[in-house]
């Protein structure tokens, strides 16, 4: 029996579409009937601690049932780093309730998410990519097109190979409506420096619906792949 997708989307930093490539997948995932898991273990910036944002985005995205509980075990009303967050709370978010949690979405297709970048603070002693180590996924690295985005794109996959965390792709992304000279090279650099697959750029898009289907159809590919193996097999 073929091993389901599951995958961890991360980024180069924050507010560079890590929620909008999960819910891409998600939705994919869903409408092959495939019942995914959407998992987004640590949130912080939530407005409503009883429905935080994001998760309820993934949740919708994957046409899930699941508890947000599950989805989402740890949430932290201020915009900074989970772990930064649990400090000035004085509470410390359990690692057990995260991996118990984890686990409870066993032999099902899995898109989780992270908080911010790779070194962002879950709790006093781990950041997000001990978090992508400890659950053995392999990594969908999101990236902002543009100018710096050859250096965070490096130093982010040369962390990530350092802990022998396969990287599935690199997705650049248009955040603004701003043309940046620089796009038209990035993913020939990244992939000729690297040799890890680029995807996109995905477009800038104002209207949700049409966003939605710009990631989409980036990140077909990744399922693509999949599908194509499965028939294989």
């Amino acid at each position: 029996m073929s091993e389901p997708f599951r995958l961890f989307v991360t980024a180069t930093d924050t507010g560079v579409g890590k929620t909008e490539a999960s819910c891409a997948l998600l939705s994919m995932l869903a409408d092959q009937g495939l019942r995914p898991a959407p998992f987004k273990p640590y949130e912080s910036g939530c407005q409503n601690l009883k429905a935080p944002a994001d998760a309820c985005a993934l949740r919708d995205a994957a046409q899930s049932e699941d508890a947000l509980e599950l989805i989402c075990p740890h949430r932290f009303r201020p915009p900074i780093a989970p772990g930064v967050a649990a400090v000035r709370s004085g509470s410390t978010p359990a690692l057990r309730k995260t991996l118990a949690a984890y686990r409870s979405f066993s032999g099902r297709p899995l898109v989780a998410e992270g908080a911010g970048g790779l070194f962002v603070p879950i709790d006093r002693h781990r950041d997000v990519i001990d978090l992508i180590e400890l659950f053995g996924l392999p990594a969908l690295l999101v990236a902002r097109a543009g100018l710096g985005t050859l250096n965070h794109t490096a130093l982010s996959l040369q962390a990530l190979t350092a802990r022998r965390i396969p990287v599935r792709a690199v997705l650049l992304t248009c955040t603004s409506a701003t043309h940046d000279p620089s796009e038209r090279d990035n993913a020939r650099w990244i992939q000729s420096r690297t040799g890890v697959r680029v995807l996109g750029p995905v477009p800038f898009r104002v209207e949700p619906k049409a966003r939605r289907n710009a990631f989409r159809s980036a990140l077909k590919p990744l399922l693509q792949e999949r599908s194509s193996h499965l028939r294989r097999v």
